[in-house]
């Protein structure tokens, strides 16, 4: 029976935060998920947790609590806003090392729920060939916000979010990646991830209206973030990737040309620095 291995990095977050409302969601759904499976035949999944110390009570029973993560932004930078941001590299090596028998990887946004037929859907896509695939949400009123309303959030939603916070990978990609210093909580982060996945896969797919996964409200306050230096710093590593697939097959990937249209379209890339044959060596 195939082994999947989950890890979501869960916070303790004021009340006006939408994490407040979204986390215990998601972690809830996590498990509904994971007993579907088990009813079903499979596959076999484990739920796991990487946060730091003073987020521990956050978790519930049924997760797996990975080594407390001891780095954050504070460690490597200075920020005009101050934020305590894990790094997701730190994150994925703890779940790396900690299921050490599973298959393939998944990490989500801790905002991301889950229907329940995820991980039984997840299983059978990989039987089908894929390696590595990316699930876009469905985009849900925040009117509801009790675990009660579970079953309502399930039924909810007409519309698929852009960008990227599902990605389930082979676990023996995953030394091949590179994540940098890439932090949680800001922009660009899902480039970051999703090139990674596209450069060390052989059959990657984007499901962009797969109804699978749902995210809670839509007001791009993203968007409105004032932690641009945050995004700025992703938005490095993201850089050295699109260097670094100069040459290779992966360069020429659907998902990476729609990558390099958007960066061009918001001026965070040059456009001299791509020709007609996609990536050339210069992409700084």
């Amino acid at each position: 029976m195939r082994k999947l291995a989950h890890i979501i990095a869960p916070a303790i977050v004021p009340q006006s935060s939408d994490l407040f409302t979204a986390q215990p969601v998601t972690m809830e759904t996590m498990l509904i998920a994971k007993r579907f499976a088990q009813q079903h035949g499979g596959p076999e999944v484990e739920l796991y947790a990487a946060h730091f110390a003073e987020d521990a009570t956050l978790v519930p029973r049924g997760f797996v609590h990975t080594p407390v993560l001891e780095r954050s932004t504070l460690d490597i930078g200075r920020w005009q806003i101050e934020a305590k941001l894990p790094l997701i590299t730190d994150i994925l090596t703890r779940l790396h090392r900690a299921a050490s028998d599973a298959d393939y990887l998944i990490y989500t946004n801790s905002d991301i729920g889950l229907l329940p037929n995820f991980y039984v859907t997840v299983d059978r896509l990989i039987e089908k060939g894929l390696d590595a695939f990316t699930i876009n949400p469905r985009w849900i009123l925040a009117h509801f916000t009790e675990l009660a309303d579970i079953p309502i959030m399930w039924a909810e939603g007409d519309k698929f979010r852009k960008g990227w916070d599902c990605f389930v990978f082979r676990r023996g990609a995953f030394p091949q990646f590179y994540l940098g210093e890439a932090c949680l909580g800001a922009i660009n982060i899902g480039r970051a991830l999703i090139l990674n996945l596209i450069m060390t896969s052989t059959n990657f797919q984007e499901f962009t209206e797969l109804h699978l996964t749902f995210h809670i409200g839509n007001d791009g306050a993203w968007r409105r973030s004032p932690m641009q230096d945050y995004a700025a710093h992703n938005l490095a590593v993201v850089m050295q990737l699109l260097q670094s697939l100069h040459g290779t097959a992966a360069a020429n990937h659907p998902v990476v040309a729609k990558i390099i249209e958007t960066m061009k379209a918001r001026g965070e890339l040059d456009p001299g620095s791509f020709g007609a044959s996609g990536i050339t060596s210069d992409v700084s």
